[in-house]
């Protein structure tokens, strides 16, 4: 069985400020590597085959920190970068909800093509990586759609806010991805408060 530990990226100034990020390339501030290495401190003691991220660096810089102790290959796959938001990229959440209260940007990724987006680096992985456990570092929207789409009740759940540093696990079984948990925050210190 394949499966798949999704950790969203550290926090970034923008994801402090509510600054929407998209493929902006915005590093980790210091809360974000903290963020990082409680994952890794929670990761590190089970076993893992391959480290996949994007080439964002928020993604990238949380794979090398969670990495540190696992030493394992590292691959780049953009297929799970960020939703592209156009025009809606570097706003704050005032600005967005004052100018695009439907959250539709001029010039972003439309639904449709971030999930074949998503769906043909699943597929990738699946094949290049059979039966193997996968720690992959990837973005909200992206975390998101895999949820809605694969969690049993995925199309009814309501919106909710994923932690930076949460995990998500998700299982290949019988030719279909399955989200066993969302939003896993029991090792990050801020969430215990």
């Amino acid at each position: 069985m394949t499966s798949i530990c999704i950790v969203r990226h550290g926090q970034t100034d923008w994801n402090l400020h509510g600054r929407l990020q998209g493929q902006t390339d915005i590093p980790l501030n210091e809360t974000g590597k903290k963020q990082a290495e409680e994952c890794r401190e929670f990761l590190k003691g089970m076993e893992w085959d391959v480290v996949i991220t994007t080439s964002l660096m928020r993604a990238k810089e949380t794979a090398e920190i969670i990495n540190r102790d696992l030493n394992l290959p590292m691959i780049i796959m953009d297929e799970f970068k960020e939703r592209y938001f156009g025009d809606g990229e570097g706003l704050t959440r005032e600005v967005r909800n004052e100018k695009y209260p439907e959250f539709i940007f001029p010039g972003m990724e439309s639904r449709d093509d971030l999930d074949r987006r998503i769906e043909t680096g699943l597929q990738s992985v699946s094949t290049k990586f059979p039966d193997k456990k996968i720690l992959l570092v990837s973005h909200g929207a992206v975390i998101h759609a895999i949820i809605k789409k694969f969690h049993m009740e995925g199309s009814q759940l309501e919106e909710f806010k994923l932690f930076n540093g949460c995990l998500t696990n998700i299982s290949l079984k019988k030719n279909s991805w399955n989200v066993e948990d969302y939003n896993v925050t029991e090792h990050l210190m801020e969430c215990k408060k």
